[in-house]
């Protein structure tokens, strides 16, 4: 086996027993064993179980990056700011969905040892994380404050967090919309899914409008305005 294949069987064997027991749980040895290798095969090229982790959050959130960056700075060209927060959600939504059957971009594997790892709390698999995905986030951020001027920048950060989490729970877990709707709404219809998120985040932020908004002037449903 070439270097190359090694690397990248190394960080497949590791990937999938990461996204089943977490990041604690899981020794050097088992990965390469998973691997076909053995241990010394491992740190020399990551170095360490961390490194590793670092190597696979890498590979994976690069491109998922990327595109999220590139649909904000499009969005942040809208002069509406409703239909400007509606597009910068999307921005944050969508690549996440796209990149489930691109393993270059994320996949489903990826996704399910994200929820993994964040669940567990481990310090040091918390520090590559936050690495991996703070910048994007802060820019997100920062976005979506400017369409909402007068907002409480600490309510924003705890809405982005309930995104992240509702979004998690959508991409790990669709089976559980077809069981809880009797087979009404299928929870792998990946278009259906990024509406429902996006409007629920919309409808979430925009309400934060109301420190811009004394009057209680009602605010039409762009969300589904936008998605007829």
């Amino acid at each position: 086996m070439s270097g190359t294949d090694t690397r990248q069987a190394i960080l497949e064997a590791a990937e999938a027993l990461f996204s089943e027991r977490g990041f604690g749980a899981v020794a050097l040895r088992e990965i390469g064993r998973a691997a076909s290798v053995n241990v010394g095969s491992v740190t020399y090229h990551f170095g360490s179980k961390a490194g590793l982790l670092e190597a696979i959050y890498i590979r994976h959130t690069r491109p998922m990056n990327a595109r999220r960056m590139e649909l904000i700075g499009e969005a942040r060209r809208i002069t509406d700011d409703d239909q400007r927060l509606l597009a910068i959600l999307r921005a944050y939504v969508l690549p996440a969905f796209s990149s489930l059957h691109d393993e270059a971009g994320g996949g489903a594997r990826f996704t399910r040892m994200r929820a993994v790892l964040s669940a567990e709390g481990d310090p040091q698999a918390r520090q590559i994380i936050a690495q991996a995905f703070d910048t994007t986030t802060r820019i997100f951020i920062d976005a979506i404050a400017e369409c909402l001027p007068g907002a409480p920048r600490n309510d924003i950060v705890w809405r982005s967090q309930f995104l992240l989490g509702s979004l998690y729970y959508t991409l790990v877990n669709p089976e559980r919309i077809d069981r809880l709707s009797d087979g009404a709404a299928d929870g792998s219809d990946q278009e259906a899914a990024i509406r429902q998120v996006v409007e629920a985040s919309f409808a979430s932020f925009r309400a934060l409008a109301r420190h811009s908004n004394p009057e209680n002037k009602p605010v039409k449903n762009l969300a589904r305005e936008a998605n007829r």
